[in-house]
């Protein structure tokens, strides 16, 4: 039996590693810039900058349909729990972000709605992200930024 320990490199060094210690850059980039962006409400430009604001919440207008959607189809989209997504859309709803409307399908149903507050901040989060894409490919090559966004494409699909 051979007693050289075993290389644990690979536990910080691996693909996964590497795409989520991008993915958070790239999203606290976006709420860096979603803070100081002319078209964010004031409020929600303070909490961001107070670090208030996290990628969590970014999920809710990520997967919320333009118009409105139930809190279940919400969850499902963003991978989360009822009851995760439940507590981020009471935030959002105490930040003015979102509101519950009756569905008109169901009655017993309710839709999660974009205020004009929340379709601002989905104007400034399309900005942010689009301002952080191009930060990227300037950092790491057209060239290279092209190829990663192909794979990543292939791979998640």
């Amino acid at each position: 039996m051979d007693d050289t320990p075993p290389q644990t490199s690979w536990r910080q060094a691996h693909l996964g590693h590497w795409m989520n210690l991008a993915l958070r850059r790239f999203e606290n980039r976006v709420l860096q810039l979603m803070a100081s962006n002319e078209h964010m409400p004031l409020a929600l430009a303070n909490l961001a900058a107070r670090g208030r604001l996290s990628a969590s919440h970014i999920h809710v207008t990520r997967h919320l349909a333009l118009e409105g959607s139930r809190l279940t189809v919400l969850a499902q989209r963003a991978g989360m729990s009822k009851q995760a997504m439940g507590k981020l859309v009471d935030q959002c709803l105490a930040w003015g972000l979102v509101l519950r409307e009756p569905d008109a399908r169901d009655a017993r149903a309710r839709r999660i709605q974009f205020t004009p507050a929340g379709l601002s901040w989905l104007l400034a989060m399309q900005q942010s992200v689009a301002q952080a894409e191009a930060e990227l490919r300037q950092a790491i090559g057209p060239e290279v930024a092209t190829v990663i966004t192909i794979g990543l494409e292939a791979y998640a699909a």
